[in-house]
């Protein structure tokens, strides 16, 4: 049986072990990008002074929105717990865009968004560089990524098998990684040992991995939850919505910004006072038109936010929508997020995956050192022995 899993071990991993170490490693550097970002621009993302009392977010949305031009539009305001962080104001062109701006002044500070650095990582984790369809179907990039990390799971649970040892003193020694015998048994030890301690890790990854590649195996995923995927579902947390008033105001003073604040903004202060008096330990706030999420950030789900409807004119909190009264739908999403970024447990969790995600990577590159070691050593073999003849 193990003889069998061995060539099953091989041959996935010759083929797809590159693109294996690739995704493993770009997925490692994602896991801190967002703390690495802020890190190495602190100017755009902590003000300088945060003593002062921040201004009100319909006239901060309308400071910004005063600042656009006449087709884009603030969709959103993002507080965050930090008195320190800028906050976010989310605005309609182009898709997923937002700036920074200080809560004290009003100042825009820049615009937010992934580095170039980041951007790059992020289409090799994804795509192996290449360029997303616009209607979102199959490409090759995506394709090859999709069918390494299914090979991937297969190569795990194979290595497991064979590894499986028979007696505890062979337990006791497949799990050390020894660095004072020579490179081979390190190398066979961080693969062999290195696997063991990261498997399941890894198996998380690639099994939640999967569900951003194919559509089959998503509906799959789902189902064995009991949830249907037809329909959109958002993720909780900060919620883009486009604001349909639009600012015709084009460039402005402060009449033009109280102008666009009275029709465009109207309610939201009152309603982030009301939801922030009920919700005083918060993660991040998102207001936006008739709707307030809140992010406790609590363990399990990063995702995971309370929602309030609020009239648009009063900022009277109509509705509640508590994440834990949520159904599965809305729920299993943001967990498959948290699994495969590894936030689900907070710090801990994170570093974990960091670690797991580098072993993930150097696993394949481990192999195939083994493996042509292997094969530089049975060739020696036969040479000799023909010699000898």
């Amino acid at each position: 049986m193990k003889k069998f899993f061995r060539k099953v071990h091989l041959w996935l991993s010759v083929p797809f072990g590159l693109i294996m170490a690739i995704t493993c490693f770009t997925g490692a550097l994602l896991v801190f990008e967002d703390e690495i970002t802020r890190f190495s621009n602190r100017e755009l993302y902590f003000v300088k002074d945060a003593s002062g009392v921040p201004m009100p977010i319909d006239e901060l949305a309308a400071t910004v929105a005063a600042a656009l031009p006449e087709d884009v539009t603030v969709t959103g305001v993002t507080v965050f717990e930090n008195p320190r962080r800028v906050w976010q104001v989310n605005i309609s062109k182009p898709r997923r865009a937002a700036v920074m701006v200080d809560q004290y002044t009003g100042e825009i500070k820049g615009t937010a968004g992934r580095t170039p650095f980041f951007m790059t990582v992020f289409r090799l984790h994804r795509w192996l560089m290449d360029s997303m369809q616009p209607g979102g179907g199959m490409f090759l990039g995506k394709a090859l990524v999709g069918i390494s990390t299914l090979m991937f799971v297969f190569v795990l649970v194979s290595g497991v098998v064979i590894w499986a040892p028979r007696t505890y003193k062979a337990l006791k020694n497949s799990l050390k990684i020894h660095v004072r015998k020579g490179w081979f048994p390190f190398w066979h030890g961080l693969h062999v040992a290195g696997g063991v301690y990261a498997v399941l890790l890894l198996l998380a990854l690639a099994l939640t991995g999967l569900t951003w590649s194919f559509q089959w195996y998503r509906n799959g995923f789902y189902k064995v939850f009991g949830v249907e995927t037809a329909g959109g579902g958002g993720n909780g947390g900060q919620q883009q919505m486009r604001n349909g008033n639009g600012n015709g105001n084009g460039h402005g003073g402060s009449e033009a910004a109280e102008h666009v604040a009275a029709e465009a903004f109207g309610g939201w202060q009152q309603a982030y006072e009301e939801v922030l008096r009920r919700n005083p330990e918060f993660r991040q706030i998102s207001v936006s038109d008739g709707r307030v999420s809140v992010s406790s950030g609590c363990v399990g789900n990063s995702r995971a936010a309370d929602t309030y409807t609020f009239d648009s004119t009063t900022g009277q909190i109509t509705d509640v929508a508590l994440y834990r009264n949520s159904g599965k739908n809305g729920k299993i999403r943001g967990w498959i997020y948290s699994v495969h970024v590894g936030s689900w447990g907070g710090m801990v969790t994170r570093v974990l995956t960091f670690l797991a995600a580098l072993l993930g990577a150097c696993l394949p590159l481990t192999g195939y050192y083994i493996w042509i070691r292997r094969l530089v050593m049975r060739r020696r073999a036969r040479v000799g022995m023909t010699a000898n003849r």
